[in-house]
């Protein structure tokens, strides 16, 4: 059996052809068009066909999209791609593949294919982290992605920072309107911004990281802030879900301590007398966003 994955990203479109083994017979991909939604739907249709004629057959058909399919109006929402927002793009790209697309969350492809074949294999309940340019995640349940009731499950990031510092109140400004988000203080923007608030200049986080192991003391201050944000931010998420494992992803994962650090920190904020929740980096890196759209299908 043929599956087809889409990853579509503000940058670039990917798309694979897997087989059942989750072995990758074909790949392309391409810069996302900058000339407006039509273009959009055009490339990833032209991406399908390509990878179908690589691997020699027609496939299932997965799409993992920034945002998510509104329940009310069956149009798409909450995408930082803007020109996809309030566009049917499921029901336009069925008609354009002439054929059943599953379309889920960037995140909860992530998540579904660390669960499935990469970091979290085996484990019943995961949940996936992306912390990158911005702060999202996706809950996998005995292998299957949840979307929720409204398709915003596992939305971690647009949740306060859990038991804040004075000097954390009352957070910075989020751009979906309210103040102190997890995503404000866990993306990468987040962490240069805490520097620039102790430094009042901006710094790259991977630059703070190695200027931290190197000794620098305001760095390495950043860097503890950071990991205890992001115990308490996960402790939140363990008390909820209480998942077997969580699998970081995005730009900020690359950051090796974070696995060592954080359990250390996040058991002071867990209601319980033990955590055996794991922190895992991911396997398939950047490749899981489209590896997961094809596992859509199962």
């Amino acid at each position: 059996m043929i599956r087809i994955g889409v990853d579509l990203g503000g940058t670039k479109i990917e798309a694979i052809a897997m087989d059942g083994a989750g072995v990758v017979r074909a790949r392309s991909r391409l810069p996302t068009p900058r000339d407006g939604y039509a273009a959009i739907m055009e490339a990833i249709a032209g991406l399908v066909h390509a990878v179908e004629g690589e691997a020699g057959g027609r496939g299932t058909v997965g799409i993992g999209t920034p945002g998510a399919i509104s329940r009310a109006s069956g149009l798409l929402k909450n995408s930082n791609s803007t020109c996809l927002n309030g566009k049917p793009v499921l029901q336009d790209l069925q008609e354009k593949l002439e054929r059943e697309v599953r379309i889920s969350n960037d995140a909860n492809c992530f998540a579904l294919s660390e669960a499935r074949d990469g970091a979290a294999a085996g484990a019943g309940v995961v949940f996936g982290v992306i912390v990158g340019t911005g702060t999202g995640a996706g809950v996998v349940v005995h292998g299957r992605a949840l979307d929720g009731i409204n398709g915003i499950a596992g939305e971690w990031g647009h949740n306060p920072l859990p038991w804040p510092k004075d000097e954390e109140r009352p957070g910075p400004a989020c751009y979906c309107g309210k103040y102190g988000c997890v995503e404000t203080f866990l993306s990468g923007p987040g962490m240069s911004a805490s520097y620039r608030r102790l430094a009042g200049k901006s710094v790259e986080p991977a630059e703070i990281v190695v200027r931290a192991e190197q000794g620098h003391s305001l760095c390495e201050r950043v860097v503890l802030d950071y990991e205890d944000r992001m115990a308490r931010a996960l402790a939140h998420v363990i008390n909820i879900l209480d998942p077997d494992a969580i699998v970081l992803g995005g730009g900020m994962s690359n950051i090796r301590r974070l696995y060592e650090e954080v359990p250390k920190l996040w058991s002071r904020y867990v209601f319980s007398d033990r955590v055996d929740t794991r922190l895992l980096p991911p396997r398939h890196g950047d490749s899981s966003g489209v590896r997961g759209a094809a596992w859509l299908w199962g």
